[in-house]
């Protein structure tokens, strides 16, 4: 790594902490809050806004029904966070949802989940950061003019926030979270004062009529109700992240991470029920399409719900406005996190279960899953670029792998209670058994209808993109299984597998006579091969006559071979020559040395080792064949080592004297994070 690409790395992600150092980043109440719960929050953000809009199609007489949507939505959220409960109690390792239907359901089952979650956190990040720049584009007009770039950018600073480590960016975004949710309350407080004081709240759309785009009633109004509850139901995507993350709490992990979900749920509950009454009293409009609103003016750009809201209970008072303006749109990205904290620690275990690729598992040098969190950042930047940020286009896919997730977790608990229900004999005991399991059982029953409803009602509207990423992840992981479990029976063996070569045959590979090439030579003898030569190619017949001739006044104890190339090519003979040996003695071992120059500047690369680079890449498939590199350090490449050295040893200055020899944690994700996966 080059010096500019430290230097850059440490300035974006920081020094790296040692592995002992893990302990110090677990997360406390007050910041696993804004941590995990963001998500959930944020949701309250736009959640009563799909309901309207969904609504609008039918025009101003079906916004009646909003408050029985949004009762319902709160009730469902109520029943999954008390099943959550029951989650993180049971299963506190980490793998949450994935590990619940694994473990009871089997791994296929498990596979629908893990896919269902990975699609779900992607498009978390996505409709968060979309979502964020149009509150704040309510506001802030350049931001509104530029939604790709603005979300785009929050995505990339949510990265680098994350790539620091949990604890660090759970302290930088508490402050906004904690703002946002005070900012919401004072004006859910403040309009319910002005309300039963009869002070007039009225949003700026309060005038305009809503043309119905279609006369709904009978199966359609049916239909129409049912999508725009599926709609609302996005309010409770992010519920699962706490029981995904419940390793990342400190101790005791499970009672910690049950108390943060019993906060979440209750300010999520009050914010929707608060959001969809103030929208009532304001006589806020929202439309799907802004040509529905009749009376507006030309070219009116529609604000969001919550902006029309607090632009009506503030009125008289815009600090206030523009403030909760900026710290929704702030949460919104912040709801990011979420995926950001639950995303990588889902993709470990699945690679720890060779789902995925080894390189999610590990940690990187802030004792965060590095890997995991570009590889999410990648995906939603696609996603954003792809729809163009926006949000109608975007909800559409969202909800369907949350409740995909929720609906198998449910069932995967209740047969863990049946499971322990036979073997358990203490009255008691089956007594709270028996609670939790009726607890899981109406989050089933409640998880599988709101599915069905999403997938009947968004399935052609683009949730079928959603179903389509899901079968791809799944398909891919099983895939990547069927690969690692292929390489360990292939490489499976035992002592009787270590067999001795007939014989060794050493090739050092030549070009010219010089130092290199003598080193080469001298490594090659000292291993004691049984029989060595020295093997060139006839690229240039005058330059091979001066070889063969110096070769022979130095008096080599070497043998040198010369291969002819018609073609004046390098590669192909050597290849040719070294198979035609392993072809007559197949039980013999070819080792081949490559003596290769050690640089300490990019550019000279360009200039040297091109053709050893082809060579070993080439050698590499050969069965019977060893390639040995013999390195010589040219002067750059000492100048080189002498910078790492010094960089080294400031390093090792700032790490502390007395390390613990061993840290062994009682958290089973955590020992599964420090142990050996190769």
């Amino acid at each position: 790594m080059s010096r500019v690409t430290a230097a850059a790395k440490r300035l974006l992600v920081g020094r790296p902490f040692r592995s002992e150092r893990l302990s110090n980043t677990l997360l406390p109440k007050r910041l696993a809050l804004p941590m995990f719960a963001s998500d959930a929050l944020s949701s309250v953000a736009y959640a009563p806004a799909e309901i309207f809009t969904v609504l609008s199609v039918a025009g101003l007489s079906a916004f009646t029904y909003t408050p029985w949507i949004a009762a319902l939505v709160c009730v469902v959220m109520v029943v999954v966070v008390a099943s959550y409960r029951q989650n993180v109690h049971a299963y506190p390792s980490g793998g949450g949802d994935y590990e619940v239907a694994t473990t009871n359901l089997g791994p296929d089952f498990g596979l629908v989940v893990g896919s269902a979650l990975l699609v779900d956190y992607i498009l978390t990040v996505a409709v968060s950061a979309a979502s964020g720049v149009a509150n704040i584009g309510s506001a802030i007009a350049i931001v509104g003019a530029h939604p790709v770039w603005a979300a785009v950018i929050v995505v990339l600073v949510v990265t680098g926030a994350n790539l620091r480590g949990m604890r660090e960016s759970g302290a930088a975004f508490a402050i906004p979270v904690y703002a946002f949710i005070i900012a919401m309350m004072v004006m859910l407080v403040t309009g319910a004062l002005r309300w039963l004081l009869g002070s007039p709240m009225r949003a700026e759309s309060a005038g305009f009529e809503l043309r119905p785009e279609h006369a709904v009633s009978g199966f359609a109004l049916i239909f129409l109700l049912a999508r725009a509850f599926s709609s609302g139901s996005a309010a409770l995507t992010g519920v699962e992240a706490v029981s995904n993350g419940v390793p990342a709490f400190r101790k005791p992990k499970s009672r910690n991470a049950a108390t943060t979900l019993t906060m979440m749920g209750a300010l999520a509950v009050t914010m929707m029920l608060g959001l969809v009454g103030l929208a009532l009293i304001t006589k806020a409009r929202v439309a799907e399409n802004s040509s529905q609103l009749i009376g507006a003016p030309a070219n009116y750009q529609q604000k969001t719900l919550i902006a029309q809201i607090a632009q009506a209970v503030f009125s008289g008072f815009p600090v206030a406005f523009y403030f909760l303006s900026i710290t929704t749109g702030i949460i919104l990205f912040l709801a990011c996190n979420t995926a950001f904290s639950g995303f990588p620690v889902l993709g470990s275990v699945l690679a720890q279960d060779r789902f995925l690729p080894r390189q999610l598992h590990t940690r990187g040098d802030r004792l965060a899953f590095s890997n995991g969190i570009v590889l999410l950042s990648i995906m939603a930047l696609v996603l954003l670029v792809t729809f163009r940020a926006d949000v109608n286009s975007l909800i559409h896919l969202y909800v369907v792998g949350v409740f995909v997730s929720f609906t198998c977790s449910q069932a995967g608990m209740i047969r863990h209670w049946n499971r322990l229900l036979r073997t358990e004999t203490e009255p008691a005991v089956r007594r709270r058994m028996r609670r939790s399991q009726t607890i899981n059982l109406v989050g089933f029953t409640a998880t599988g209808i709101v599915l069905l409803i999403v997938l009947i009602t968004k399935f052609l509207a683009g949730a079928w993109i959603a179903v389509a990423g899901m079968a791809v992840f799944f398909v891919l992981m099983k895939a990547i299984r069927r690969h690692y479990d292929h390489v360990a029976h292939e490489t499976e063996g035992d002592a009787q597998d270590m067999l001795l070569p007939g014989r060794v045959h050493a090739i050092v590979l030549v070009s010219r006579l010089h130092l290199p090439t003598m080193r080469a030579l001298a490594y090659a003898r000292a291993t004691r091969a049984d029989t060595m030569e020295a093997v060139t190619v006839n690229v240039d017949p005058a330059d091979t006559r001066a070889l063969v001739q110096q070769w022979e006044n130095h008096d080599l104890p070497v043998p040198l071979k010369v291969v002819e190339s018609p073609y004046r090519e390098v590669t192909r003979p050597i290849l040719e020559y070294v198979k035609r040996l392993r072809d007559r003695r197949p039980n013999d071992l070819v080792v081949v040395y490559i003596p290769e120059y050690v640089l300490g500047r990019w550019w000279e690369q360009l200039l040297h080792n091109q053709s050893a680079l082809r060579i070993k890449a080439r050698l590499l498939y050969t069965p019977g064949v060893m390639v040995t590199s013999v390195p010589w350090q040219l002067a750059s490449s000492r100048g080189q080592d002498r910078r790492i050295g010094a960089r080294a040893d400031r390093e090792l200055q700032t790490r502390p004297r007395h390390v613990p020899l061993t840290s062994i944690s009682a958290d089973p994700i955590e020992q599964r994070d420090t142990q050996d996966t190769a």
